[in-house]
């Protein structure tokens, strides 16, 4: 059986997903202490002039050290009309873009407390939209590494090389609509894969893993 433990993550990177539909059992870490500039709170995506980051505000703990269950969404900057306008921007020509819109719209109407909930709530529909059903749990308690594990936590990393630290995770190329002006642009969200490849998104995620 294929154990992996990974952070909760606001429209995770194309090796995120991978990993969900590769793994047995997946295990959502939400008693780690929550950390700034990573996957829980933003998601990177590409319009016409190269990458665009899209990060969720979150209320500023009381404390130091805050479990990432606990952090709270914003209301700042009016964020959730930002962030749909940017991917209609960003993927209004693709070839899916109208046919998805929709599922996601309404996450961005609906205004969840909890940062963890509004990630699991989006992810759910995503891997729906795929015709995938990984077996999802968040943990009881602060993960503590066992050897049949495979701890993703700190691997899937904005900041992080993902072609040295993970390398059960290959690029699969795809069709990207601006392609030709900026060449091809792997791990991005996952909303990229989808909304550029449609139904052979599950294709791809599949020859995504090696192991």
């Amino acid at each position: 059986m294929r154990e992996v433990i990974m952070t909760t993550a606001y429209l995770a990177p194309i090796e995120y997903y991978a990993h969900l539909l590769a793994a047995d059992k997946i295990w959502v870490e939400q008693h780690d202490h929550y950390m700034k500039q990573t996957y829980r709170n933003r998601c990177i995506i590409l319009g016409p002039s190269g990458k665009i980051d899209l990060t969720i505000p979150v209320v500023k703990p009381d404390t130091l050290k805050c479990a990432t269950k606990d952090i709270r969404i914003s209301d700042h900057g009016n964020w959730r009309h930002l962030h749909l306008y940017a991917l209609e921007s960003a993927y209004g020509n693709t070839p899916y873009f109208e046919y998805y819109l929709d599922e996601f719209a309404p996450f961005y109407e609906k205004r969840y407390e909890f940062l963890i909930d509004f990630n699991e709530a989006l992810q759910e529909m995503i891997c729906g939209l795929i015709d995938m059903q990984p077996c999802v749990s968040r943990t009881n308690e602060y993960y503590t590494m066992q050897s049949d594990v495979l701890d993703l936590r700190e691997v899937i990393h904005p900041k992080r090389d993902f072609t040295s630290l993970d390398p059960e995770f290959k690029v699969v190329p795809y069709y990207q609509v601006f392609q030709e002006k900026l060449g091809f642009m792997p791990n991005l969200s996952i909303v990229d894969l989808l909304f550029n490849a449609g139904p052979e998104s599950l294709i791809v995620l599949q020859k995504s893993i090696c192991h």
